[in-house]
């Protein structure tokens, strides 16, 4: 089997199993068990089969059996473990992507003989560090040699806790040493948390996933979001199956009875969606706001060239010029949008540090996971002992995650020293405010701290799925992003909480309206139903077209708050989008007796009466219009139609005029030429007429459509059928 193949026979085993086929998916597993050719996998699978078997034959035997769907459950989710480590088993054997080559060579790179010798060098930094420390006479190189030995070494830590198909024992016994309240390394329990949730995303193991679970209780705030963070992504990916493991399921329900846990889920869970925004953040950065700043540049550069501003009496004063050219070339409103998504939490720098991650420092796969240490030797030289209120500062700046905190500092240590100077300069000025607003906002919202930390994370892993080289040969945690309402976790932890709320409204807030109607329903089907819910759904369901629904959804809304204006006007909406007009007009004239100053909705009532043919009466509504505005062209183009299909020509060609003096668009030159027509001024026609095809680009078959579809009211103006041919062939001959 190719990858191709193995990959298309495991997707066949976990649709049968979904579908209860079981038969069919010990066929497929039987098919990987004989490609692989091992014995111990044959065994596991003709021992289930044979288990299954005994099943089946207690129940055609009628054995009344209580612990049959326990029995059966269990099954289920033995199957889907073997057919998980069967699949990493060939795809280790056969797979050219860069995490199987990973797999296949790590053994022979790391640089210790056993996980006893790894765990005793890390713990021998951390002696060597205090240490080190605590002697005024060490010297720097000395403490530069340790961390660089210790640096070499988790790249092997968390190869080990991230290519290890099972944790036996050893790599068990390694990751809770590590996790030991007693160790301090927070680094390396932050690695070793990510490369344990890589692990549990491509292959599913129950073992590894009660470890992760056991993480999210760490006292360590870094170390708990992470695995917080880790475990959303890993129960989506699985989410199905994770109702057959009863110990997982059990865990989960105990965690979710803590508010504290099930708020900081509900936080990631909504972190991990907001994700979807990045790409439309960094599109508008590409495509509108930089070619704009590109534009006006040359435009500011004259303006400071002009004003010599290093005159020492206003070295300080800004030109309001700058602020007008900015709003004038519609910069201004975007970079405000951007600030507003920033509040928000969305990720706005994603564009600006995709472009820094080609340093050497990201060749190695865990630094992309790395925590940001200003001590890491690749960033060091920034952050001498004097320069504490950097640290401070950098510490304190919640903008960044870690990974773009590694991008920036490595982009600083290319500049010129004088610039780097300077900006080290001004960020020491700003450490005080920096610090100063971390302690406030810590007073005031005490969850603040954790939230960053996973907001932080997920951008981590997002800039690692979308900026990786290989990042195609990874599964995409982020495919994820709009299911996570969908899995066992977010059922849990939405109970009695506000969660899914929040969430739909996000969806909503954010067009994600597919979404958002999933999450609607179920809160109209658990709670007391509001008129606000069936509004919203209703509107979702109208932005996906689906009218029908949305028009049953806005009645309901109409009858929990009956005289609603805007739902009034929505019903009237959809009614008219389907073609029922009758309906359409009953609502607009409600709408209109609730609001009778609004002429948008006289104008809808009009076109439904012009809809149901009834134009004088369309006639009078589009008057009152006219005499109540000015330069009404909606009224006018309504008034010149109506009037030429009621036949009254004087009229029609009064109001078509009024048009042709403005900006006409094809419709109202192929009214006028009708109107003219009519009036049997044919030259005028043939001059209307052209053009209206001008506008159509000259696309002669539109133009005769539209023809076509108006000739009853041509002929009902006096035109006879056997001049209808000779115009076309006329206007063709112009052409």
């Amino acid at each position: 089997m190719n990858s191709e193949q193995i990959q298309s026979t495991f997707s066949g085993v976990i649709n049968f199993l979904l579908k209860a086929k079981i038969k069919n998916a010990f066929d497929k597993i039987e098919l990987m068990a004989g490609e692989l050719q091992m014995g111990s996998y044959t065994d596991r699978c003709d021992e289930l089969q044979q288990n299954y078997r005994y099943l089946l034959q207690y129940y055609i035997d009628g054995v009344d059996d209580p612990e049959r769907k326990i029995v059966y459950n269990r099954l289920i989710s033995k199957m889907y473990v073997l057919a998980s480590e069967l699949r990493e088993e060939l795809l280790f054997r056969n797979s050219t992507a860069f995490e199987f080559i990973q797999k296949r060579y790590f053994p022979h790179k790391l640089r210790f003989s056993n996980y006893d010798d790894l765990y005793d060098a890390l713990k021998y930094f951390h002696r060597q560090k205090e240490l080190l420390e605590a002697d005024n006479r060490a010297t720097g190189n000395e403490m530069f040699r340790i961390r660089s030995n210790f640096e070499k070494l988790l790249p092997d830590l968390f190869s080990v806790l991230w290519l290890s198909t099972r944790y036996d024992q050893k790599e068990r016994q390694l990751y809770l040493n590590i996790q030991d309240k007693s160790y301090p390394g927070v680094i390396e329990k932050s690695l070793s948390v990510s490369a344990l949730t890589l692990n549990l995303w491509r292959m599913f193991d129950e073992q590894k996933l009660m470890l992760l679970l056991d993480t999210c209780l760490s006292d360590i705030p870094q170390v708990r979001q992470r695995a917080l963070t880790g475990l959303c992504f890993v129960i989506a990916r699985h989410n199905q199956f994770i109702p057959y493991f009863p110990a997982i399921r059990n865990r989960l329900v105990l965690m979710a009875d803590d508010q504290h846990f099930s708020e900081q889920l509900s936080n990631i869970i909504v972190q991990i969606a907001t994700t979807m925004e990045t790409d439309k953040i960094t599109r508008k950065m590409r495509e509108e706001i930089l070619p704009e700043v590109m534009k006006i540049s040359p435009l500011l550069k004259d303006k400071l060239d002009a004003e010599k501003l290093m005159n020492s009496d206003e070295w300080e004063e800004a030109n309001p010029e700058w602020q007008e050219m900015l709003e004038a070339s519609g910069v201004s409103d975007k970079l405000q949008e951007l600030t507003e998504l920033q509040q928000e939490g969305a990720d706005v720098y994603m564009s600006t540090f995709s472009l820094l991650k080609n340093f050497g420092f990201f060749n190695e796969l865990s630094n992309w996971f790395l925590p940001f240490d200003s001590s890491h030797t690749s960033v060091n030289e920034i952050f001498q002992s004097d320069d504490r209120g950097l640290i401070t500062a950098f510490a304190a700046n919640n903008a960044m995650c870690n990974s773009d905190k590694y991008s920036f500092c490595l982009s600083i240590l290319q500049m010129p020293e004088m610039q780097r100077n300077m900006l080290k300069n001004s960020f020491k000025m700003e450490a005080e405010q920096l610090e100063e607003m971390a302690r406030d906002e810590a007073v005031l919202t005490p969850d603040l701290a954790a939230k960053n930390i996973s907001k932080h994370y997920v951008q981590d892993l997002f800039r690692f799925f979308k900026l990786h080289p290989q990042r195609a040969d990874f599964s995409d945690f982020f495919v994820t992003s709009l299911e996570m309402h969908k899995s066992f976790l977010f059922d849990i932890i939405a109970s009695g909480n506000l969660i899914k709320e929040r969430l739909a409204d996000f969806y909503f807030s954010k067009s994600h309206y597919k979404e958002a109607v999933e999450l609607y329903r179920e809160l109209l089907n658990e709670n007391e139903p509001t008129a606000a819910l069936y509004q919203k759904l209703a509107f979702a369901l109208q932005q996906l077209s689906k009218l029908t629904e949305a028009l049953d959804a806005y009645k309901k809304a109409d009858v929990i708050q009956p005289d609603d204006l805007w739902t009034v006007r929505k019903i009237a909406l959809c009614y008219r989008l389907v073609g029922d007009y009758q309906n359409a007009l009953n609502y607009y004239r409600h709408a209109s007796y609730l609001d009778p100053e609004n002429l948008n909705i006289q104008m809808n009532v009009g076109k439904c009466l012009q809809e149901l043919k009834m134009y004088n009466d369309a006639l009078a509504v589009y008057y009152k219009i006219d005499a109540l505005t000015e330069n009404n062209y909606k009224a006018w183009k309504a008034i010149s139609w109506c009037a030429f299909v009621a036949g009254n020509l004087s009229k029609a060609d009064y109001y078509i005029q009024k048009l042709i003096e403005q900006e006409p668009d094809n419709h109202d030159l192929i009214n006028a030429g009708h109107i003219a027509w009519c009036n049997r001024k044919l030259k005028d026609a043939l001059v209307f007429y052209k053009m209206a095809l001008e506008q159509y680009e000259y696309n002669f078959d539109v133009f005769a459509n539209t023809l076509q579809h108006d000739k009853p009211y041509l002929l009902a103006n006096g035109i006879d059928k056997d001049e209808y041919p000779l115009m076309l062939d006329e206007l063709l001959y112009s052409f």
